[in-house]
């Protein structure tokens, strides 16, 4: 019987290179290049920042790991020393990465 099941173990199925597979998945992820604000955009957009309101709702738009995020959430936290923003106590934005907000 063990000879059977030795025998029948070489015909499972067999991955020689673990973790190849989600490499490559990882490599076909589409990356967005930084965009350059005009200075139209750049104007509106700080603008905007300076009406921002810890508690109120927004949707910002920023550039993370190689591509653009939306996030809508309300404004939880803003460091005006750091220049970040904090959405829903949980993501912490750089002033920096914003291309675009939307006040809700």
């Amino acid at each position: 019987m063990a000879s059977r099941v030795s025998r029948a173990k070489q015909f499972l199925p067999f991955d020689a290179l673990v973790g190849f597979r989600e490499a490559l998945k990882e490599k076909e992820t589409e990356y967005e290049d930084k965009k350059e604000l005009t200075e139209d955009s750049y104007e509106e957009l700080e603008n905007t920042l300076n009406r921002l309101e810890i508690g109120k709702k927004a949707k910002i738009k920023y550039y993370k790991n190689k591509k653009y995020i939306e996030k809508t959430g309300v404004v939880t936290k803003i460091d005006y020393t750091k220049k970040r923003i904090e959405i829903d106590d949980e993501e912490n934005i750089s002033v920096w990465d914003i291309v675009e907000i939307e006040e809700k």
